[in-house]
């Protein structure tokens, strides 16, 4: 199977990183080199993942093989599916307006937030006191 031809892309999501590689006809999708089912049990984080496939029809032309580090689940789920998209998007370029248009090609910048010295998170400070 390494020999075989596929569609490349690399996502990421706090701090996940995905790399992706989508391989032509179906097939089950694996993560780490995991079925994805045994790695993602919650049904929202599989919907996620799968949710480039679906909006562009191509459930049943491309499965994917992905290894993903740094993060959470949550952060993983989010980073593969950036990832499919963008392996999409090499595999076929008419993908890219459905793609963007549902929101699968913009990276999420979101990220925790450093600790601040004098306080007890990021921005919560302490109960002030008058006496």
């Amino acid at each position: 199977m390494t020999n075989e031809h596929y569609y490349y892309g690399t996502g990421r999501r706090k701090n996940a990183v995905a790399r992706v590689r989508l391989f032509p006809g179906a097939g089950e999708h694996i993560v780490n080199e995991r079925p994805m089912e045994e790695v993602f049990t919650r049904l929202h984080h599989r919907y996620k993942i799968l949710q480039p496939l679906v909006a562009t029809e191509a459930t049943d032309k491309f499965h994917a093989q992905v290894k993903v580090a740094g993060g959470g689940i949550t952060g993983w789920a989010d980073a593969i599916a950036h990832g499919i998209a963008r392996a999409l998007v090499v595999a076929d370029e008419g993908y890219r307006g459905t793609l963007r248009k549902a929101g699968h090609m913009t990276r999420d910048a979101r990220v925790k937030e450093r600790k601040k010295y004098g306080l007890k998170r990021a921005r919560k400070a302490p109960q002030y006191t008058k006496r």
